[in-house]
């Protein structure tokens, strides 16, 4: 067995999850972190996996090209180096959700709020809700000590950017 990233980046279409997702099962690929997301008119698709012994990355990334689905997708499969398993950075301790206008350096500003108390920032999805004026954030992040001073800390941020911000512990 080897551990593989994948990585898809395409137009978006329907049923473009279902079909990466049917062919990696098909061959005994076992999904592992995993994400998706619609990026403008654009998908992408990264997942760590582990592929049965007889399957390679190459032989991975040329079956999944072949796909009618991912016609024009820039596609990579290649060995994941790293430890498959999160860490303590990885242990999501609380999930957060900004919203309101949009500015520049808006996630610049929260990062820089979870960075000084050491937090880290497991997932984030950012994204422009047009026919409501919002761009909306969502955090999950592991705040490993002191999580009061950094949830109020970036609760002041938001203030700051005219965000509203709430919070859930995981």
């Amino acid at each position: 067995m080897s551990t593989v990233l994948i990585s898809i980046f395409c137009p978006d279409r329907t049923g473009l999850v279902a079909a990466i997702t049917g062919r990696l099962f098909e061959i005994g690929a076992n999904l592992g972190d995993t994400s998706f997301a619609m990026l403008g008119t654009g998908a992408e698709f990264t997942s760590v996996c582990d592929l049965p012994a007889d399957i390679s990355a190459a032989d991975l990334e040329a079956d999944l090209a072949s796909l009618p689905e991912l016609e024009g997708a820039r596609l990579t499969v290649r060995p994941f180096e790293l430890d498959a398993a999160a860490g303590p950075l990885g242990q999501v301790t609380h999930r957060i959700v900004l919203s309101g206008g949009d500015r520049p350096g808006l996630i610049a500003r929260l990062s820089e709020a979870f960075g000084s108390f050491k937090a880290n920032i497991v997932r984030l999805d950012a994204q422009r809700v047009p026919e409501q004026g919002l761009y909306v954030t969502r955090l999950a992040v592991a705040i490993p000590e002191r999580a009061e001073a950094c949830l109020n800390t970036v609760a002041n941020t938001a203030g700051e950017l005219n965000l509203s911000c709430h919070v859930e512990q995981a």
